[in-house]
């Protein structure tokens, strides 16, 4: 089906619609000399100099392989075992699309429940969907999700979730009715006292983020305790890493978890394609957004799978659908869950370990360097905020010269963490990179 006018006649008569003759006023607001510019492209080149330029190109890129890398916020580099690529490189995989025939898309629908379940397994929730985009998306499901199962339009939300993130959700809710109020935190975190004070009856849903943006380990339980005083849903974006460690969200109260998938086999990649992670009780499946995968038995007593549920508004459900995802986010899918199925529960909980262990020995290391401190003292896994004595830019700059890409600048998004940066260490970070980074912020005190 196509969405654009095909003939003169559908043309002529969409711009009569709008009571124009031509398209041209359309374009009246760019400037002219904006409008069809002459394309200064260089002379042809033969295949091998256009190899030759690709290549020199590429080499005056500097990859996270050559770098130590202490930048998180949201992305992160994690080792990808070469099986993940290996698997959904098969063509079967990766040339897959939507399963709008699940009965011929055993393998693909097998593929997308093992994921739902490993989710499950993940955040001590009870089912889990997929062809979530990412974890900002996600989010933004999730909010409207808990609108539509308590029938209120105002969510509460806090400055320590990731500002875009919020971005998101008040675009989602924009032309909806819905409100986002955000609260503030203290000390790095969202008090419970403060969140009861904030949640009331007209409140759908409290929107926290563990570890949240600072890399601070909220009090979930309080949290959801909170939220569920005033009736509200408790919504949680959680780093999946963390969880190899910390408490599922489930088993502390919250109603429905979400999270960004690209730390579990996915490149940082510029920014994408990602993963969103989403999950919630039993009680609340119909509501789900996108697909949701099941495993049932046919009349031969054979095992089969077939996509139990489909909120989109293409399939049956119109304009009762829950939503309007369409792309099929499964090879992302897959490569979580080959990812998640050879680390297993002791593999991903060692890959935490070293996570948190390498960030405190990091942060103790700076924190004694004179100019530097902590922001916050609350705990935290493998990121923190960092004070510096000169300004944040300055010593990155410095830094990248040195091949260690530094922290994120916070600046942008707390003036007041101007002189901050958000330090993020990982498993691929070495001990030896890390006492690098301590030499060469001891120089910046020194300065």
């Amino acid at each position: 089906m196509s969405y654009l006018p095909n003939t003169d006649a559908d043309r002529a008569a969409m711009l009569q619609a709008i009571g124009l003759e031509s398209v041209e006023p359309l374009f009246s607001r760019i400037p002219a000399d904006r409008r069809d510019p002459a394309l200064k492209l260089p002379p042809p080149l033969s295949e091998p100099e256009l190899l030759a330029e690709m290549q020199a190109m590429s080499e005056s890129d500097r990859s996270l392989r050559q770098m130590a890398c202490f930048r998180g916020g949201g992305a992160y580099h994690h080792f990808v075992p070469s099986a993940v690529g290996a698997i959904t490189s098969r063509s079967e995989f990766y040339t897959s699309y939507t399963p709008y025939q699940p009965e011929v898309s055993q393998g693909n629908l097998q593929a997308i429940f093992e994921f739902q379940s490993l989710v499950c397994e993940l955040t001590g929730m009870e089912v889990a969907n997929a062809s979530m985009y990412d974890g900002s998306s996600a989010l933004a499901e999730a909010a409207l999700m808990a609108a539509g199962i308590t029938k209120r339009r105002r969510v509460v939300t806090v400055d320590s979730m990731h500002p875009e993130y919020r971005r998101v959700v008040e675009t989602y809710f924009g032309g909806q009715g819905l409100v986002l109020q955000t609260i503030a935190s203290a000390g790095g975190l969202l008090p419970a006292l403060a969140a009861d004070r904030s949640v009331d009856g007209e409140t759908a849903a409290l929107l926290v983020q563990q570890p949240n943006v600072f890399g601070c380990i909220e009090d979930l339980e309080a949290l959801a305790e909170a939220a569920h005083r005033h009736g509200a849903l408790l919504v949680v974006a959680a780093n999946p890493i963390a969880l190899g460690l910390l408490r599922p969200p489930g088993e502390c109260g919250a109603d429905i978890v979400v999270g960004e998938g690209q730390p579990l086999g996915l490149p940082v990649s510029y920014g994408g394609p990602y993963l969103g992670l989403m999950a919630t009780r039993a009680a609340y499946m119909r509501q789900l957004p996108g697909r949701l995968v099941g495993m049932t038995n046919d009349d031969r007593g054979q095992r089969g799978y077939v996509l139990t549920l489909q909120a989109r508004e293409q399939h049956i459900r119109r304009e009762r659908a829950t939503s309007n995802i369409c792309t099929n986010e499964g090879l992302c899918a897959l490569a979580a869950t080959v990812y998640l199925s050879l680390l297993g529960p002791q593999g991903l909980r060692q890959v935490a370990e070293l996570c948190l262990r390498k960030a405190h020995y990091a942060a103790g290391q700076i924190a004694a360097l004179p100019g530097f401190s902590l922001a916050y003292a609350a705990p935290f896994f493998h990121e923190f905020v960092l004070r510096c004595p000169r300004p944040p830019a300055e010593i990155n700059a410095r830094l990248r010269e040195a091949g260690i890409l530094g922290g994120l600048e916070l600046g942008a998004w707390y003036p007041d963490l101007a002189d901050s940066m958000l330090l993020c260490v990982t498993e691929m970070v070495s001990r030896g990179q890390i006492d690098h980074l301590v030499d060469m912020l001891r120089e910046e005190a020194r300065r």
